[in-house]
């Protein structure tokens, strides 16, 4: 009896301490906010964890990048290799060469480090390029997460520098003829090109000072932008809600899913625990970047075969593909076949990809907020658009191996370029196309579904010996998804007299929308789809 006493005493008194502390914590920090936000609800769908395998890809490049800058000299003085690498033993190397091969080397688990580093930078640049293609592909970039978007794609760009500065770290034979056609890119730009290169190499190539420059970029400036950015990528998730895909009790007015804590952070660290043991797998049994293999930098040589990391090998596509056009004007040499495929293209692409939003919000004339998914079969244009620029991507992509493929599958080189050149313009087109058929012959699908039911298998054959189709009705979960999804009217036609930029825009949008396949839907059918897509009102904001 004592002893229960004294328990319940005890039980009382941590009870007040620890209303006490909560009370002294809350005047001073946001603890009552912070007790808020762990019961946020966030979607369960698997597409959404394509975000967390960029962001546990970027903590594993963290943890891996501090233990290599440990031991890594980024100087590029000259110096005699008498490392316990014996093959190049003796030879002249750079300092950053020589501290390469001693972290691979001599580091206890310094090789295995490198190589978590190396795969963890291809898994974080391609996290996010999934990652981007599901925002796009349901249209999760438009209102209000138009900002987010911009910070995903300037997120992408920072990863592509970062991934190309510590790709030209080690200063090897592979990295030094990468940074040999960086110097010509940045060269071929008109007027400027000389001065910037200067600048950055401190002289022709291959200067002095690019490495510890790369260096600093690679450590200090671009990690730091997007740990910020990252940073506010996270706090407008957080404060916008994820969309989430339509289903019963989900709609464009609330958010369906399981609480921070504990499950999904359960689940997020399990996912965490996932990412750091593969890539510590993979950096095990598959070698990457075997630097001694290549050699120190020595500027007439190149190796046979030498491909970039995945992630640039489109722009030495397109150099490969580009015609070999060159002019003079004013004394100045015009490189058009480096300028137009390395600098002009990539601008293009991701002016491309910033403006996109605001073009499909003129296009639709849509000033409304959206928090469901669509589904890509429901929007065939961007649909296309998005399967266009994945084949333009993969045809660069494999152009850049244009002499591998061609030595490997005894082919031409001349054949194969042609026939990539062809490709790069026929291709897109044809994807884009056949996309755009295949969207509508999937939405016809569902309007067969919904006029006829589901097939069962069963044949049924009447007395007079008529054969017919077995159907049921189609289940209701299912006849949600088919039914809640947005499908914007094309504008009206405004008139010959109207401005041609008002002209223009109802004749995209009628390219746009014009195509579609209208299902079914009763009076009360409609009344919930339109519930359901109703735009949520700003005091009842979540």
């Amino acid at each position: 009896m004592l002893l229960r006493r004294r328990r319940e005493g005890l039980r009382a008194r941590a009870g007040e301490t620890a209303v006490t502390g909560f009370e002294v914590l809350d005047r001073r920090l946001p603890a009552a906010e912070a007790g808020r936000l762990l019961r946020k609800a966030f979607p369960d769908h698997w597409s959404f964890l394509l975000g967390e395998l960029a962001l546990y890809s970027f903590v594993v490049l963290l943890l891996t990048g501090v233990y290599l800058t440990l031991f890594f000299d980024p100087s590029m003085r000259e110096t005699v290799y008498r490392g316990s690498y014996l093959p190049l033993r003796g030879q002249l190397m750079t300092q950053a060469y020589t501290t390469t091969l001693h972290i691979s080397f001599d580091i206890r688990g310094g090789l295995l480090i490198r190589q978590i580093h190396h795969w963890a930078a291809l898994v974080f640049l391609a996290a996010i390029g999934v990652h981007m293609l599901r925002i796009f592909f349901t249209g999760a970039f438009r209102r209000p997460r138009e900002g987010n978007w911009t910070i995903g794609v300037t997120l992408f760009l920072l990863a592509l520098l970062e991934g190309f500065c510590g790709y030209s770290l080690p200063d090897d034979l592979l990295s030094g003829t990468g940074l040999r056609t960086a110097y010509t890119i940045v060269t071929s730009i008109p007027v400027v090109g000389t001065y910037l290169g200067f600048l950055a190499w401190g002289g022709e190539f291959p200067g002095h000072i690019i490495i510890p420059r790369l260096y600093i970029t690679h450590v200090l400036f671009v990690p730091g932008l997007l740990v910020l950015l990252i940073a506010a990528h996270l706090v407008l998730v957080v404060y916008l809600k994820h969309t989430q895909w339509a289903s019963r009790g989900r709609t464009n007015r609330n958010v369906v899913g399981a609480p921070l804590f504990p499950h999904f952070t359960a689940k997020s660290s399990g996912l965490f625990m996932m990412v750091f043991g593969v890539l510590a797998l993979l950096a095990a049994l598959a070698q990457i970047n075997p630097v001694w293999a290549y050699g120190p930098y020595v500027a007439d040589q190149i190796a046979t075969g030498a491909q970039p990391d995945w992630y640039v090998g489109f722009l030495e596509g397109a150099l490969r593909l580009m015609p070999p056009w060159e002019n003079s004007f004013a004394g100045h040499t015009l490189m058009w076949n480096v300028f137009v495929p390395a600098v002009l293209l990539p601008g293009l692409l991701f002016m491309v990809l910033f403006l996109y939003p605001l073009f499909e919000k003129w296009v639709t004339g849509d000033h409304l907020e959206h928090h469901l998914c669509d589904r890509p079969r429901d929007r065939p244009v961007r649909t296309g658009f998005g399967v266009a620029g994945i084949v333009f991507y993969a045809v660069l992509l494999l152009a850049g191996g244009n002499d591998v493929i061609a030595y490997s599958f005894r082919i031409s080189v001349n054949a194969l370029t042609w026939i990539f050149r062809i490709a790069v313009v026929a291709a897109p087109v044809v994807a884009f196309a056949l996309t755009k058929r295949l969207c509508l012959a999937l939405q016809a699908r569902e309007r067969r579904v919904l006029t006829e039911g589901v097939e069962t298998g069963c044949v049924r054959q009447s007395v007079y010996g008529g054969i017919s189709e077995d159907h049921r009705p189609a289940p209701a979960p299912r006849l949600y998804r088919f039914l809640v999804r947005e499908l914007p009217r094309p504008l009206p036609a405004p008139g010959a007299r109207a401005p041609r930029r008002r002209r223009l825009r109802a004749a995209l949008s009628t390219w746009y929308y014009r195509d579609r396949v209208e299902l079914p839907v009763t009076p009360e059918q409609r009344r919930h789809v339109d519930e359901a897509l109703a735009e949520p009102a700003v005091e009842g904001r979540r």
